[in-house]
Formats: C-alpha cells, sequence, structure tokens
C-alpha cells in the first residue's frame, strides 16, 4: 500500500521528491505525479474547487430582488474551477486509488492550504443526499517552514495528526463559506435596493473590498473638505567666515497639540499673519547671530527582504507598475524563469536553516555575468558579510512562505519590465547583508535677538549598504534637500559670530492630504489593524490587514472594474458611485460592511477557533443572523431618499427654471426656492446602472446630451456604451432622459439622404472599391446608404465604431482599408464567457465581412526534426472568426479613442471667435482641433486645478473663453461650440 502526498504547487512537489529520493528510493516520472514503492507525490496549483450553492438554493443575476435573498443554504457545494478541471480530475483519480491507504497534506503550512486540500478531499468524497461522503482514507500534515532537503525529511519524522489540525481546518472553512455568505447576501441586497427604480444597477460588496473602498472615499472626503489657509515660513542665510549657510526660522518652545480638536496644520516652523512674518525678517535682517551646533554619528540599516506587498509598493514607486503588474511579473520569474522564490507571501524573513542556501546564492550572483550585481555580491562573500541574523533568519516570522529572493538560477532571456524586478529583488537581498550606512548629522541653531533658525546637515560617512544601490542612493540620503537641510554644512567655528545676510518670509498654502497611490493603498491595507480602535481586534489583525499579500491586487482591480475608482497618473480616485455606497452604507446602518473591524473581529474568532475556543458552528450562526439583520435593513428601508452630503447644479431646470438638487437616487427640480416639490421634472442618478458625477449631471442638464459613456448595464447584466439626451416630452410636458444609440436605420428606413459633403474618406471599399466614410456609429461605404447621387443602396458593407465593447478609431478603420487588417486590439470582450480578449480586425474575402483574426500562438514544444533534419512546417494559422456584431447598445456609440484629425480648410472649418483665437490662434478649425489646441495650452501652462485635475483654472486669456475662473474638463466641449461661427 502507498502514502499519497499532495502538495500545493508543482514546485514543492518536486522538492519533496527531491529530499525524499535518498531516504525512500528512486521516483518515476509520469505526466501528473511522481511515484515509487512507498510515495505517490502530486500537486495542486493553487485552489481547484470552490465553494457554491447548490442549484436550488442559488438565484441567478436578473433575478435579484429581496424576494430571493437572505441566501443561506442549508449547505455548500463544491464546483471545479473551470482552468485547473483536468488538475482535478488527476489528483481525485490518485486520491481513490486502490493501493494508496493514507494521505498526507503536504499543502502551504497556514490557513489557505489547510483549506486547499480539505476542499479536495472532501470532493473526491463524493456528494450524496445533500453531505459529502468520507474517503475513510487516514489523513496526517506535512508543515513545513523552510524548503531545504532536510527540513523536509525533517517534518515526514514529524507529521501532525489529523485531530491536531481539526481546528485550523474548521477556521479555513469557516473563513471561506463566511466570506461567501456577506459578499453574495450583501453584493445582491444592495443590488437589489439599487435597482428599485428599474434597471439593474450591480452593486458589489465584500468584507475586503469595501473597507479597502471605505479607506479611499474617506481620503478624498477630506480632501474635499480642506480649506486652504495662508502661512508663511521664514528663510534666512547665514554668513560665517568660511561661506554661507541657510537656516530656516521655528519656535522652540512649540508643542504638537494633541486632542480630537488638535489642530494638525500647525507647525514648530509656521507663522499664520504675514505682518508677524515681515516683523521677525524686519528685525533680524543684517543683525549678528551666535550659534550653537552638535553633530553625531547615526546609522541606518538596509529595509527587510521583500514580501509580496512590500514589493508592490515598491515597484510602484519606482516604476509606476501597478500591484497587479509586480505580481504578474514576480510570478513569471517564478513559474517560468526559475530566478525568484514563491511571490505570494507576507513573510519578510528567511527560516533558520537557510544560510548555507543563501550563501550558495551569493556565489552564483557573483560568479554570474551580471556585471551590475556580481561586485556586491563577491564583496559580501570576500568580507564575511553573510552571517546568522535574527533580522533575517526567523522561524518566528516565516508564515506559510519565506520573503522573497532570488534562486540559485541565474536568469536570461528576461523581459525588460520582469529585469526591472528581478533587480530590485536582488539588490534587496544583497544589501541587507551589507553593514548599516553611517552619517554625521549635525543640527545647528543660529539664534538672532531671541529668534532661532535651525539647520540640519545630513553627511553619509561610510556607504555600507548603500553602495549596493550606487550614487542613486547616496544622493537620495533621508532628510536631505535645498535649503535648511542640505547635505553639506560650512563649518563655523566655536563661538564665532555669524551675520543675517538675507532674510526672505515664503507665503504658502496648507495642502489637503494626498490622494492614494497603488502604493500607499497597498500600505493602508496592510496595516488595517492600525485603524481598529479594540484592542484585541487590532491583536487579530496585526498580521493580517485587509487581504493578503496574494488578493490585494486583485481586490484593487476589481474596484477599478466595477467603477468604484479609476487611475490618473499614479493617483487613485473614488468615482460618485463608490461615495453613493458609502452613503448606502451609512444609511441603511450596516457600516460594518465598509470597516476594518470587521475583518477584525473575524480574525479574532477564527484564532479562537484555531485553538479549540470557539465552535465552527456557534461563528457560522454568528454570520448567517448577520447577513440575515443585513438583508432586512435593505429590505424594510422604507424613506424617499438616504441621507447624505448632496450636490445643488448650477444649471436651472429647463422645465420652470428651479433649482435642481441631488438625493439619493436622483437629480430633481426643488422649485425656484430650492426648498418646494417643483414642477416634477428630474432624471436618475444611476441609469442602466452607471452612476453620473457631479459634472457630468452638469453638462447633461447644461448641454441637454452627453456621451458616448461607457459602463452602462443592461438588465441581464451585459455592458455596454451610449450617448444620453434629455429631450421634451409632448404628452408629460416635461423633459425625459432618453439613451442614445444613434440608429441609423431610422433615416436609411425613411429614405432620408444622407451627405458626405466634407466628410474625409477614410479609404475604398472592399466590395466595391466607392469610398467609405463615418455614419452616425458605423464605418459605411457611400453607395451602403441612399445620397442625392445614388438614392438606392447598392453595396451593403458596413462595420460598427464599437465592437464587443472595443472603440474601433479612424485610423484602425483606414488601416484595415488599405492593408486589409487592423493593429492587434486588446479590448475586446466575450458575449460567452465575459472576458477580455486581443484580436486583429480583418476583411475576410470569402465571407464577404469584417472578421476577427487571432493571433498565433507559440507552441510550448520545439518543432519535430524532419528526416533531413529541418523543423516541420509550421503549423497553419488559426481561422480568423466571424466579427460579431456589437448589440444595439454597443454597437452604435461613437469610439471613445481619439480621431485623426481631418484636413480643415475653409469651407470645412468654422472660425474661432477673438477670445479663442488668441489662445489658439486664427484661420479656420474644426471643433476636435479647438479641443485639442486648448488642453495643450492648459498643461503648457500648468492650469489643472492641483486638488482636483478635472478642474481647469483660468488665466487671463482662458477667462475670456470660459466667462468665469474655473470649469470642469467636462464642460469645455460644450463652451467651445460657442465660439465657433
Amino acid at each position: 500500500m502507498k502514502t499519497l502526498v499532495i502538495a500545493e504547487k508543482p514546485s514543492v512537489a518536486q522538492d519533496i521528491v527531491r529530499a525524499l529520493t535518498p531516504v525512500a528510493g528512486k521516483f518515476d516520472k509520469h505526466d501528473d505525479h511522481f511515484e515509487n514503492d512507498k510515495y505517490v507525490v502530486t500537486s495542486a496549483v493553487g485552489h481547484l474547487v470552490e465553494i457554491a450553492a447548490p442549484e436550488e438554493f442559488d438565484v441567478k443575476r436578473g433575478k435579484w430582488s429581496f424576494a430571493h435573498l437572505p441566501v443561506l443554504p442549508p449547505y455548500f457545494e463544491l464546483k471545479p474551477i473551470d482552468k485547473t478541471k483536468s488538475r482535478l480530475s488527476a489528483v481525485v483519480k490518485l486520491v481513490k486509488r486502490k493501493d494508496v491507504s493514507r494521505l498526507i497534506n503536504a499543502c502551504d503550512a497556514g490557513r489557505e492550504g489547510e483549506l486547499i486540500f480539505r476542499l479536495i478531499e472532501q470532493y473526491a468524497g463524493g456528494l450524496k443526499n445533500g453531505s459529502y461522503q468520507p474517503l475513510g482514507k487516514p489523513v496526517q500534515r506535512l508543515w513545513l517552514q523552510s524548503m531545504t532537503p532536510a527540513a523536509i525529511r525533517d517534518g515526514f519524522e514529524q507529521l501532525r495528526s489529523n485531530e491536531q489540525m481539526l481546528g485550523l481546518a474548521d477556521a479555513a472553512r469557516s473563513r471561506s463559506e463566511a466570506d461567501w455568505m456577506v459578499g453574495i447576501n450583501g453584493t445582491r441586497a444592495m443590488t437589489a435596493f439599487n435597482s428599485r427604480d428599474g434597471g439593474f444597477f450591480l452593486t458589489t460588496v465584500g468584507r475586503v473590498q469595501t473597507p479597502t473602498l471605505s479607506i479611499v472615499v474617506e481620503r478624498e472626503e477630506k480632501i474635499r473638505a480642506h480649506r486652504s489657509r495662508d502661512y508663511w515660513e521664514i528663510h534666512a542665510s547665514f554668513l560665517a567666515e568660511a561661506g554661507e549657510y541657510p537656516g530656516k526660522w521655528f519656535d522652540p518652545n512649540f508643542k504638537k497639540p494633541t486632542g480630537d480638536d488638535a489642530d494638525a496644520e500647525l507647525r514648530a516652523d509656521r507663522v499664520w499673519t504675514q505682518r508677524e512674518a515681515l516683523a521677525i525678517a524686519d528685525a533680524v535682517r543684517g543683525k549678528a547671530a551666535s550659534v550653537k551646533e552638535e553633530s553625531k554619528p547615526t546609522t541606518q540599516a538596509c529595509g527587510l527582504l521583500y514580501d509580496l506587498t512590500s514589493l508592490q509598493r515598491e515597484a510602484n514607486g519606482r516604476f509606476g507598475f501597478s500591484a497587479k503588474t509586480t505580481l504578474q511579473l514576480a510570478q513569471s520569474l517564478y513559474e517560468r524563469h526559475k530566478a525568484l522564490t514563491y511571490p505570494r507571501t507576507d513573510s519578510r524573513a528567511l527560516p533558520e536553516d537557510y544560510l548555507p542556501t543563501v550563501r550558495q546564492t551569493f556565489e552564483m550572483l557573483a560568479g554570474s555575468g551580471m556585471k551590475h550585481l556580481a561586485p556586491h555580491a563577491k564583496t559580501a562573500l570576500d568580507n564575511s558579510y553573510i552571517r546568522p541574523s535574527k533580522r533575517i533568519f526567523d522561524n518566528s516570522k516565516v508564515s506559510d512562505h519565506f520573503a522573497i529572493i532570488p534562486t540559485l538560477q541565474a536568469p536570461s532571456g528576461l523581459s525588460e519590465a520582469e529585469q526591472k524586478l528581478y533587480d530590485l529583488v536582488v539588490r534587496r537581498f544583497l544589501a541587507v547583508f551589507f553593514p548599516s550606512a553611517e552619517f554625521m548629522v549635525t543640527t545647528r541653531i543660529s539664534s538672532v535677538l531671541n529668534h532661532h533658525f535651525k539647520t540640519e546637515g545630513k553627511v553619509l560617512v561610510k556607504p555600507g549598504w548603500m553602495a549596493v544601490y550606487g550614487k542613486e542612493a547616496a544622493e537620495d540620503v533621508a532628510d536631505a534637500k535645498d535649503g535648511d537641510k542640505g547635505q553639506n554644512l560650512v563649518p563655523v567655528r566655536e563661538g564665532e559670530t555669524v551675520r543675517t545676510e538675507s532674510v526672505e518670509p515664503k507665503g504658502l498654502k496648507t495642502k489637503p492630504p494626498a490622494r492614494y497611490s497603488e502604493a500607499t493603498l497597498l500600505g493602508a491595507m496592510e496595516g488595517a489593524g492600525k485603524l481598529v480602535d479594540d484592542d484585541e481586534l487590532r491583536e487579530a489583525m496585526q498580521e493580517k490587514g485587509l487581504g493578503t499579500p496574494a488578493t490585494r491586487a486583485a481586490i484593487i482591480e476589481g474596484l477599478l472594474t466595477e467603477k468604484y475608482m479609476f487611475r490618473e497618473g499614479r493617483e487613485i480616485i473614488p468615482t460618485a458611485k463608490a461615495f453613493q455606497l458609502m452613503t448606502l452604507l451609512r444609511g441603511l446602518g450596516v457600516e460594518e460592511l465598509s470597516k476594518p473591524e470587521l475583518t477584525g473581529e473575524w480574525e479574532y474568532k477564527l484564532a479562537q477557533m484555531e485553538h479549540g475556543q470557539l465552535s465552527r458552528a456557534a461563528f457560522m450562526g454568528e454570520i448567517a443572523a448577520m447577513t440575515e439583520r443585513m438583508v432586512k435593513k435593505a429590505k424594510e428601508y422604507d424613506r424617499d431618499t438616504i441621507p447624505g452630503n448632496y450636490a445643488t447644479l448650477s444649471t436651472p431646470c429647463p422645465n420652470c427654471g428651479g433649482v435642481v438638487k441631488e438625493n439619493y437616487r436622483r437629480y430633481t427640480c426643488t422649485g425656484a426656492d430650492g426648498n418646494s416639490e417643483g414642477c416634477g421634472f428630474s432624471f436618475g442618478k444611476s441609469p442602466a446602472g452607471r452612476t453620473f458625477e457631479p459634472e457630468e449631471a452638469e453638462q447633461l442638464l447644461r448641454d441637454k446630451k452627453i456621451g458616448p459613456l461607457e459602463g452602462f448595464r443592461s438588465k441581464a447584466g451585459w455592458p455596454f456604451v451610449a450617448e444620453i439626451v434629455i429631450k421634451f416630452n409632448e404628452e408629460e410636458k416635461n423633459w425625459k432622459l432618453e439613451f442614445d444609440f444613434g440608429d441609423d436605420k431610422k433615416g436609411e428606413e425613411s429614405g432620408e439622404l444622407v451627405d458626405f459633403t466634407g466628410s474625409e474618406s477614410l479609404g475604398a471599399c472592399p466590395k466595391c472599391g466607392s469610398p467609405v466614410h463615418e455614419h452616425g456609429s458605423n464605418y459605411v461605404c457611400e453607395k451602403s446608404v441612399p445620397t442625392l447621387a445614388q438614392p438606392t443602396p447598392t453595396c451593403d458593407f458596413k462595420s460598427g465604431k464599437i465592437i464587443l465593447q472595443q472603440p474601433v478609431a479612424r485610423e484602425q478603420m483606414n488601416k484595415l482599408l488599405e492593408t486589409g487588417k487592423t493593429d492587434l486590439l486588446d479590448k475586446f470582450v466575450s458575449m460567452r464567457t465575459r472576458r477580455a480578449f486581443k484580436a486583429f480586425l480583418a476583411w475576410d474575402k470569402e465571407a464577404g465581412k469584417v472578421n476577427f483574426e487571432f493571433e498565433p500562438r507559440a507552441s510550448k514544444f520545439p518543432p519535430r526534426k524532419t528526416a533531413a533534419g529541418a523543423p516541420a512546417k509550421a503549423a497553419p494559422a488559426k481561422k480568423a472568426a466571424p466579427a460579431k456584431k456589437a448589440p444595439a447598445a454597443k454597437k452604435a456609440a461613437a469610439a471613445k479613442t481619439p480621431k485623426t484629425p481631418r484636413k480643415t480648410t475653409a469651407a470645412s472649418g468654422k472660425q474661432p471667435s477673438a477670445a479663442l483665437a488668441a489662445v489658439i490662434g486664427e484661420g479656420p478649425v474644426s471643433r476636435p482641433e479647438v479641443v485639442k489646441k486648448l488642453w495643450d495650452y492648459i498643461k503648457a501652462n500648468g492650469l489643472q486645478d492641483a486638488t482636483d485635475k478635472r478642474r481647469v483654472n483660468a488665466d487671463a486669456k482662458l477667462a475670456a473663453v470660459f466667462g468665469k475662473p474655473q470649469v470642469t474638463m467636462f464642460e469645455i466641449a460644450g463652451i467651445v461650440g460657442q465660439h465657433l461661427s
């Protein structure tokens, strides 16, 4: 009889085989496992199965109403994860083998590793009458925190019993099922609440994603609430015998205010009136100053080795990589190149038995051809820097995996991005063994007539670990900057009197807190326990934070995908939809969904469960009660709106001229006084599940149209693109919001003639050779629509401007008509799977229409050799698939991709007003050209508002165009039209 060992990843299975071979005999390699006389060793590839409600208890999308909530299934069914079905089948087949009498769980040492194995074991037992059947095979646990052969063999000598692991297994299952119950019920309840007025307004919530969003929203609320205040700093230059040095005034008696109402903007070096600043400057200018100075040595150690979160933060700060990109690169360096250790780790230390492996890695680096890294590795070896240190080698700080370090394999063929990330990891790995950097820090106080000026200098004496980073780190000495903190200070003799040469009060303004970047948001998620007031809950979250290193990138990407946030440069900014969700949770009284305390409470109770102090049934009972309470509060909420901080639009009601105000669901007329019933005019804030930003609502009301906009969803949940218009409804005698899909067929069916005069052709029709033009939501042959020259169409060539959510720009259609194929486009979304995919659009002569053509995939296997030794012929290219027509909602809206500017002539262009011509120049111009030239001017002169880049501050020239000191980016297109004739 044999023992089946199940590891979490194929690489770990290989490590186990190598370690067992000397003591258990040689293994034979099979497709999905290794085997000898005693052991069968296989692996999962992460999670192979996931939990779901049984079919009879689940409610499919489109039927998400309160009538079907809450969903509290009596048991959870397991279903295979699609992309790993074949792996699951292979593992289950091994589990059920008659000659396998015992199982060893060799998945990662932690809660998630325990869950992966338990779900596979449970699934293999099979479902019968609502419960999974036991396999009847004993289970033991291999608990590894180091992957050296000796540590693995020791682990097999000290296997843990199944009974010892039941607490951890219960905690793992409970966390997974609780997340499902809260996420599914929360999302469906909030979606049902927001869809009461019709449509489908998907509103996702989750135990980790919603508190993460809350962190970003609360920061944005502080930025919006911030009122800038003027203050002054007083900078002086002092002349000593050896030369000049700078100093900044400060109050030596200043104490930082404390308490809830403390003014956080008070500083020792700030003066709050210009009068006081000028008085100080006038008093000390030209006067003698006495000097007191203190110099002391200080050291700075290198940062710890990287875990995934710290690596993502560093890569975002240095290279602008998103957390998702960094994880993908690290995963590629681990799986494909075998150059880094496992990246999905939250540990920043190495096992205590890893010193020999580290020394071997340094020897590999020293002997490698990497000239920028090898000398530092050689220096460390020559000077015996690689020594035991609790800061680096500490078993107590190693969880499921140890820190990310280079492997013994020198990589080759890395992409530029992979090389950057590999270098980042290797430099940290080298530097952490080098000595601390040594500085001499000098603090100099220059006193003039009871006024004090501070000067700080920081000089790098011995670079230590900074040598690994070269000049870059030496120049980036912490706190070194121009002014009062220069790196080098001219010397001053003891007792020397210096002269106050110049003094300048600098007027400044307080700034709001900075928006989150991915780097700082990852840090906030990691340290979310600091936001928790309860000591026990904070302690429980100390090691966890919000999410895990492996899931944080996906959480951020999910919030971006659901349009709760968007990236602008490196900043992450919450949308109106995010504020709406926070308003809803606060108004319904279910704020626990948006606070890290929920995670803290769960971690505390799961830790109790692991130690046998809390039963799984009790915990899951509490989760069910919480879920029922959350759904009940949403279901029974009976007021018209939800209290919140709402906007008042500046554009009046188009029906009666009254004031239009925002409430939770709508923008509505509130009469001339802004506080009455109004005339009945209103429009929904979130038509088809897409929430208007206040600036967009303002533009819609002012221009009576906006778009095309992305992010709408049909009742079935499908995304689409459309323009929105406000039209007067004769029956109701009021204005109504409508979608405008640019339906070209109306004109064609009515026989209305299309005039292409002044329209620039994109190329020749591939069917009949006639010119192809833009027309409504399509690119069409001019002979496919009724024109003055040919009232009856004779051709049917037409291709959408948006196909499966992919905008097709003019230049791409031009390329297709000229060459037969567009560039590779990457934003198509499958109607069947809803997954994004890449494809070329190509003219299919045989089918007589535009079809998809897919990128040829490189074979995983080398080409076969023919008898003559030459490679076999390459497989034929994959046949082009037909390009599906986008639904009406998608296919007709104009693409958002910038169009190739048309040639503007006196006949086709429009004349700018004198005010506009002063900014963009004289001569006929098209509207797109005007907008482009305006933005070039705005960016060249730095006129975007520092606190909100969607707003533009007018200088003297733009004030004449805008008619006011500030506009939003959404207003510019409308204003431009008023200046063209």
